[in-house]
């Protein structure tokens, strides 16, 4: 079993990429918005939204008998990050899913995995109509090195969100062979 997380900020699609590749019809969390997330939530670039994770997603992908991918969407508001640690534990590596039009809603992730040592990519998820930055500019702007992997998706797409988590499993395992050096 090999646990993979799936974060960044409200409303980047997190829960989308869950349900994009999984084999199962993934368990979600998803609750309605609310008057009570008036004035805590910022719909700034995604008013139309109209659920939001509060706990988790959960999906998984068998690679073969000895090997599932389980998949973790971490909730995205900031109120449900107390979840985050509980969901890390466990974990082998992370996407971090970033919204070039709020790409400040997935600096706390980027720090949350930098923080604890946890391998992760960052995937741009190319939202229709939002201006395609390259992703050299992305991790300029990210302030990453160039040992994180950056790819373009589209997390609506399986094949999309499958090389995302290709390239993921293959950071984890050059991270892990540098380490036993």
């Amino acid at each position: 079993m090999v646990k993979l997380l799936i974060a960044g900020g409200f409303g980047v699609g997190k829960t989308t990429m869950v349900g994009s590749v999984s084999e199962i019809s993934p368990l979600r969390t998803e609750e309605s918005i609310t008057q009570a997330s008036a004035g805590v939530d910022d719909l700034t670039g995604v008013e139309s939204k109209t659920t939001t994770t509060v706990a988790l997603d959960f999906g998984r992908i068998t690679i073969n008998p000895e090997l599932i991918l389980y998949l973790f969407g971490t909730p995205g508001q900031d109120r449900f990050w107390f979840m985050w640690d509980e969901l890390a534990q466990g974990a082998l590596g992370a996407v971090v899913l970033a919204d070039t039009r709020r790409l400040e809603s997935c600096f706390p992730a980027v720090d949350f995995f930098e923080r604890r040592g946890l391998p992760f990519v960052v995937g741009v998820n190319c939202f229709d109509n939002a201006y395609r930055y390259g992703t050299e500019e992305v991790r300029a702007a990210l302030e990453l090195d160039d040992t994180v992997p950056i790819l373009l998706c589209d997390a609506r797409d399986r094949e999309s969100t499958k090389q995302v988590l290709v390239i993921l499993m293959q950071h984890v395992m050059a991270n892990a062979a540098l380490a036993r050096r």
